[in-house]
């Protein structure tokens, strides 16, 4: 068995309850799962659970009437992407599940036939995935990781959390959101107006453009760890950071099994509208506040959903 196949029993999963909608189909159907992080990133772990876990409230239960393929590609290596893409689509499964924006391009570079839904993509029109938001046109839909109001969001919580903040700069991967960076940038300088920060934007594409960028940032400051950020992913705050806010990527997953559902009984991808994030993650991490000297604000705490102690 290749390293980047298997078939995700996942045993847990038979332990869920299944609540059946309709009659259930009468042959076992095939879904491809395709993920740009190694086999054994534990974020691929939970999307497949939480992808499952939406597939069996819909009475599609592995090993009785569905079959999942999974294919894995280099975070940042472009060739193993696109080689694990045409692994996956030579599979001919009935339906592909993708990832973020590299791999959701990568499989609609192999096939323009098989419908595919994407769970984590920020401009799916920007990218060409789909014509519009209303009328994807193509074989592939899904959801979007972006909500507008995201950006000021950033801003104002590090300055809650932070009240003596005055510059701020803006890290992004043009590579990812370069494309719509018309869209989530005028949040952002609205907010940084608002509370009367200084806001520069850099692009960074790699580790070295990252450190350069922080040199920049701290010139003006002692010690150059003392750098609050905020960041849009709970891994983050985990690793250590001080907040994280964004879109529940585990929701966006369990969402998507109803297009899975929908276009495995018939639907098409280019008549189902995208979706977008409806739920959201706060989390702060004490300890990393304790290490930059902040006192993080009561009312600040009460929100979180989440606090790293």
């Amino acid at each position: 068995m290749k390293r980047r196949d298997f078939l995700a029993g996942l045993g847990s999963a038979t332990a869920w309850p299944v609540v059946a909608r309709g009659q259930q189909p009468e042959r076992m159907r095939r879904i491809g799962l395709f993920f740009t992080v190694p086999p054994s990133d534990p974020i691929a772990q939970q999307y497949t659970q939480a992808l499952l876990q939406g597939l069996h409230e819909f009475g599609w239960i592995v090993g009785t009437n569905l079959e999942i393929v999974t294919r894995f590609g280099g975070i940042s290596d472009i060739g193993q992407i696109e080689t694990a893409a045409k692994e996956l689509v030579a599979a001919q499964p009935d339906l592909i599940q993708t990832a973020a924006t590299p791999g959701t391009a990568a499989i609609l570079k192999e096939t323009r036939t098989i419908p595919v839904v994407f769970s984590i993509v920020s401009d799916p029109i920007g990218f060409g995935f789909v014509e519009s938001f209303a009328h994807p046109g193509r074989n592939a839909t899904g959801l979007v990781n972006w909500d507008s109001s995201l950006g000021g969001k950033w801003v104002q919580t590090l300055k809650e959390a932070v009240p003596q903040l005055t510059h701020a700069t803006l890290l992004f991967n043009p590579a990812m959101m370069g494309i719509q960076l018309h869209n989530w940038k005028p949040p952002v300088e609205a907010a940084a107006k608002q509370f009367a920060i200084t806001l520069r934007t850099a692009p960074v594409e790699n580790v070295a453009a990252i450190e350069s960028q922080m040199d920049v940032a701290s010139l003006s400051l002692a010690n150059r760890a003392w750098l609050p950020a905020i960041y849009p992913y709970p891994e983050f705050a985990a690793l250590g950071e001080l907040l994280s806010y964004g879109v529940d990527l585990l929701d966006l997953y369990r969402r998507s099994a109803n297009y899975i559902d929908r276009i495995l009984k018939g639907a098409k991808p280019a008549d189902l509208p995208l979706q977008f994030p409806v739920k959201f993650q706060f989390v702060i991490n004490l300890k990393a506040a304790r290490a930059l000297d902040l006192t993080v604000p009561p009312q600040l705490l009460a929100r979180a959903d989440e606090v790293i102690e």
